[in-house]
């Protein structure tokens, strides 16, 4: 049960400080393409990294606050950290060839995906 709180404290959270940056990001470069969620992609990328790296390395029996920092605040910051991070999982681990077929056939299939959808909500609608 401390895990299934962490992780929505840490969603509920990253979540805001996903909108309140995108907003902030928005102010400064305008809205002509979407920076706001590129930049929280990228960082929130590179902090997956870095406290997966940290917390495997010195805090291994902490799992309560990885869950909290990574598939929480991150997975609310951003819904590509994860993505990138199963990623890099399947390279070091020698899968190069199913990482490519993850990384493409993710993003390819998700766009259809939201094509899809947001057809189907026109033809209902």
């Amino acid at each position: 049960m401390n895990a299934v709180l962490a992780v929505a404290a840490g969603g509920a959270l990253g979540s805001v400080a996903r909108f309140g940056f995108n907003a902030a990001i928005s102010r400064v470069l305008g809205n002509a393409f979407p920076w706001g969620i590129f930049f929280a992609n990228v960082i929130g990328c590179f902090l997956m990294g870095l406290i997966a790296a940290y917390m495997l390395e010195k805090m291994p029996s902490h799992d309560v606050m990885r869950l909290f920092l990574t598939t929480g605040f991150l997975g609310g910051f951003t819904t590509f950290s994860a993505f990138a991070f199963d990623s890099m999982t399947l390279v070091q681990g020698g899968q190069t060839s199913s990482a490519l077929v993850y990384v493409f056939a993710s993003v390819l299939v998700s766009l259809i995906a939201v094509f899809a959808g947001f057809a189907l909500a026109r033809v209902l609608a």
